[in-house]
């Protein structure tokens, strides 16, 4: 085969290996707890009723008791189902189906807390900050640009806070990332190529909460970008290394909690993703030549979130959420079939039933109504053909989690 088209294959899986799907825009997932699904996590960093506060603000195990352990599952059901419009193949090929790339996904989470004495607090969370999968079959339309894609992070998260008064504390974490994905796509009639990269990588986070009164807490929170330096390789129609730097984005959420009466609280939460950190890929193979440089034009994105909770009685809570949250993809032209993502209301629901005083179990549920999503992807330079059409996009979530004291 030659180089000229040895370049065009790396690029094109390394360019996949960037795309993904998850239920927050771009490839970020959100839950990393399923007791604030209910809330369209609303108030995020502010609620600190569990040990998952660890992830969303450290700050607010200093409002736990003693000892506390929180786990639990959600599970992701997308739908992306393709509508074509005048694409085309290479390689003369006829044209395929039609097909839906969305996966059923399970992102499992557990943390665990320590008072070492009154105002200074210790905990670890273990959890899946990005990640998801798109899935199509072998002869479906895009083929040439995206059959399979894994996208998988596994995060790691020491953590300490400290009560500064009765008014402000403060917290801190360490993340030990790994990231790993799988890339797969039709290369030539007769051959598929696929990626392997992955890559542990070290960040940061910091968060502050701010008991104003009894009835109202400010939340803020800051995690840092992760740079990776990923390595593997490309087997198939072409076998070589592989390898490409990528900083995955840092965020900002900013939350609050007010409590109306006995019964009613108010949650709002406004966050910023700092998706511009992957503005283009630079690709390079194992004796540190360019390939080609990829431009992603990934843009910042905000997500605002509303919820309200009622409390019908000391043992049941029902939880109430809705959101909105922008897509980092710019345009038609660089929506990827391996990220067809765009923008997307939350409508969340949930309760929380406590059994007993130190034990709680929350189930939340959230349909996710994700804008009408034209692609217009020309990649015919690269042997992958041209993706014209729309997506009917929709995602499902349903999670479980049980804290507990002790």
């Amino acid at each position: 085969m030659a180089r000229g088209t040895n370049m065009k294959l790396i690029s094109a899986a390394v360019l996949g290996l960037f795309s993904g799907y998850a239920s927050a825009a771009g490839f970020q997932l959100l839950e990393q707890n399923a007791s604030g699904i209910g809330n369209a996590y609303a108030g995020s960093a502010a609620v600190a009723d569990n040990a998952s506060t660890i992830f969303y603000n450290p700050a607010g195990m200093t409002q736990l008791q003693a000892r506390e352990f929180s786990a639990g599952v959600t599970a992701v059901q997308t739908k992306f189902d393709f509508k074509d419009n005048g694409s085309t193949r290479p390689f003369g090929q006829p044209a395929g189906p039609n097909d839906n790339g969305g996966t059923l996904g399970i992102i499992p989470n557990g943390y665990m807390s320590w008072a070492l004495s009154k105002d200074l607090y210790v905990g670890v969370g273990v959890g899946a900050p990005f990640g998801l999968k798109t899935e199509y079959g072998d002869n479906w339309m895009g083929r040439y640009q995206s059959t399979s894609f894994d996208i998988k992070t596994y995060n790691i998260n020491p953590s300490i806070a400290y009560r500064v008064n009765d008014t402000v504390s403060l917290g801190f974490g360490v993340n030990i990332q790994r990231f790993e994905a799988e890339y797969i796509r039709q290369a030539t009639p007769t051959a598929k190529v696929t990626l392997n990269a992955n890559d542990t990588a070290y960040g940061w986070n910091i968060g502050a909460l701010f008991t104003l009164t009894p009835a109202t807490k400010v939340g803020v929170s800051y995690r840092s970008q992760i740079k990776y330096n990923l390595e593997g390789d490309i087997k198939g129609a072409v076998n070589t290394a592989a390898k490409a730097d990528l900083t995955l984005p840092d965020t900002f959420i900013l939350s609050v909690t007010q409590k109306l009466n006995d019964r009613w609280e108010m949650l709002g939460d406004v966050s910023w993703t700092g998706w511009s950190s992957i503005p283009q890929l630079n690709i390079m193979n194992g004796s540190n030549v360019s390939l080609d440089k990829l431009d992603t034009q990934f843009k910042d994105t905000w997500r605002v979130a509303l919820g309200t909770n009622y409390k019908y009685n000391d043992a049941m809570t029902f939880k109430f959420g809705i959101a909105y949250d922008k897509s980092p993809v710019p345009n038609a032209q660089h929506r990827l079939t391996s990220l067809p993502d765009n923008d997307r209301t939350w409508l969340s629901a949930g309760f929380q039933w406590k059994p007993s005083k130190t034990s709680a179990v929350d189930v939340g549920a959230a349909y996710l109504f994700v804008k009408n999503t034209e692609i217009d992807h020309n990649a015919t330079a690269q042997n992958k053909g041209y993706v014209k059409g729309s997506y009917d996009s929709s995602g499902i979530l349903l999670g479980v989690q049980y804290s507990m004291a002790f």
